[in-house]
């Protein structure tokens, strides 16, 4: 499943033309609706260095705009343009279409046990990624 999430990811930053980092970056964009640099540079683990290049790449190929902060006007904020939220939703909106149809095919016993086996997968991940680095 989770190859499948990431060739579907490589597809959308395909789709869009970006690099995987920027692709990540446009994720972040597209579900807060708008991040400073710094907090863009926090979601995805580099420096603000690096986040600055990142910021520069999506609005090199029109898929953000950077803007005056609404209550700082020392700061910026990084606004992801509607054509390209909507480029990255027509691809998404088969997929989750998809799924929910699938969803909907399950009977309420079946749905609470994927559910319940979800919630369990997701606790796995929560402890292993909580725990010590070997």
């Amino acid at each position: 499943m989770l190859g499948l999430a990431a060739g579907f990811e490589r597809r959308l930053g395909t789709v869009l033309a970006v690099n995987p980092t920027d692709m990540k970056a446009m994720e972040h964009l597209i579900q807060a609706g708008s991040l400073s640099p710094t907090e863009l540079a926090g979601r995805l683990g580099i420096t603000t260095a690096a986040a600055t290049l990142v910021v520069d790449r999506l609005v090199e190929v029109g898929h953000v705009d950077r803007r005056p902060h609404p209550h700082d006007r020392r700061r910026v904020v990084v606004v992801p343009r509607p054509a390209s939220v909507g480029r990255a939703m027509d691809e998404l909106m088969p997929m989750i279409g998809g799924v929910a149809r699938a969803a909907e095919a399950l009977s309420p016993r079946e749905r609470a046990t994927v559910l319940r086996f979800l919630g369990q997968v997701r606790e796995v991940y929560r402890e292993a990624s909580d725990g010590p680095v070997a």
